[in-house]
């Protein structure tokens, strides 16, 4: 892996990732410690559901917004949005603490979602400027960053889940909101004096498509729906078969595997980039994904979901590294961080709209039937990047 090494060991990266790393776990800590929070001053599940859903459609809704935001006025406007977040996180500590009605605390984290940095957005656009003296390593760059990601997934919910059993739910709110304002922090440091993706034109208009305006990025977005509705499937399928064969703790670690074994992959390929084309490669891994997905229905006890949730990680970090990359080729000058924004909230709410379809049918069938959804929709996905392959051209902008 000594491709990493010499990423990290570029002037100022290796601060800057870290301060990245500190900055998004809420990413994977804030939904469970607002699930647990308000589940324990309300007393409903579906009123903690209900609120850890508005964060999320927050974060998606928000993200795009963010993005243009920093594209005219630059990375300044992270600790504005960083402290309104860390705010809003310890509003809903002082909601749940007051009795606030349910729909008080959804209102406080969809606002609180909304308000949170695109600190993933901004490091993928600076990564070309960071390693423009060795543009070779750019690719292992964007593996490095979906590694960094599938951590976050599990370093946060286990923090999460030590904080949660040694003070409590709130003081989980507390650590994320320190979380975000140290991360954003340490990136503005990091980033100062390091220059900024390419700004919007003079004359350019501010509200409009903006990134949307390329054919290629709109492709991503859409083609990013289905595989989150992929993944937010399996993240009900995996609970609900650990449950089913009578050993529910186990759905946690089925989650652990899976998250682990993408991170894995996705190293292996940010060591060794491939030779073909990025399209093609990206095109490949979309095709693999419903393949791979559809290994799930040979489960029959929790070994075997465990090894077969192996082969079904082993394809989501290249894939998302892919798409990453590809994203920076065809943004629209001027909309590199919007540009990053848009496939991310296109994958959030595939990923709840998959939990939401999975969930049902599980409810109403089995945990096949909702694999079988992710297979059908992930394969719909790939099929659409199929379609369109020729929009991945690099800047394929619509006049």
């Amino acid at each position: 892996m000594a491709v990493y090494a010499r990423i990290l060991r570029m002037p100022g990266v290796a601060t800057i990732v870290a301060a990245t790393a500190v900055g998004r776990l809420p990413i994977g800590i804030s939904g469970l410690a607002i699930l647990l929070y308000v589940q324990e001053v309300s007393g409903s599940f579906a009123a903690a559901g209900t609120c850890a859903g508005a964060l999320a459609l927050g974060s998606a809704a928000g993200a795009p917004l963010q993005g243009r935001l920093i594209d005219w006025r630059g990375e300044r406007a992270l600790l504005p949005l960083a402290f309104v977040h860390a705010c809003g996180l310890l509003a809903i500590w002082a909601l749940g603490a007051a009795d606030a009605p349910t729909a008080m605390l959804v209102v406080a984290a969809f606002a609180t979602g909304a308000a949170i940095p695109p600190l993933s957005s901004v490091l993928r656009s600076r990564w070309p400027l960071l390693l423009s003296g060795q543009p070779e390593l750019i690719p292992s760059a964007y593996a490095l960053d979906s590694v960094m990601i599938e951590l976050i997934f599990v370093v946060g919910p286990l923090l999460t889940t030590v904080v949660v059993a040694t003070v409590g739910p709130e003081y989980a709110l507390a650590v994320s909101a320190a979380c975000v304002l140290g991360g954003t922090f340490m990136l503005l440091v990091g980033l100062r004096g390091r220059g900024r993706p390419e700004a919007p034109r003079a004359g350019a208009r501010r509200f409009g498509l903006g990134a949307l305006a390329a054919p290629g990025l709109r492709t991503l977005v859409l083609a990013s729906l289905p595989v989150g509705f992929a993944f937010g499937a399996i993240e009900v399928v995996l609970p609900a078969f650990s449950a089913e064969e009578g050993q529910r703790e186990l759905g946690g670690v089925l989650l652990a595997v899976w998250a682990g074994a993408s991170g894995v992959a996705g190293l292996v390929y940010g060591a060794r980039p491939p030779s073909s084309p990025l399209a093609a490669v990206h095109l490949r891994l979309a095709c693999v994904l419903p393949i791979a997905t559809a290994v799930l229905f040979a489960a029959t006890s929790p070994l075997t979901m465990a090894l077969l949730v192996v082969i079904m990680g082993l394809p989501i970090a290249p894939l998302i590294a892919s798409r990453n990359q590809l994203v920076e080729r065809v943004a629209p000058p001027g909309t590199a961080t919007e540009a990053f924004t848009w496939p991310l909230t296109a994958l959030v709410a595939g990923v709840a709209l998959g939990a939401g379809v999975g969930g049902a049918l599980v409810e109403s069938y089995s945990w096949s039937a909702a694999v079988l959804s992710a297979v059908v929709v992930s394969a719909a996905g790939a099929a659409l990047l199929v379609g369109r392959r020729d929009t991945l051209a690099p800047r394929s902008v619509a006049a």
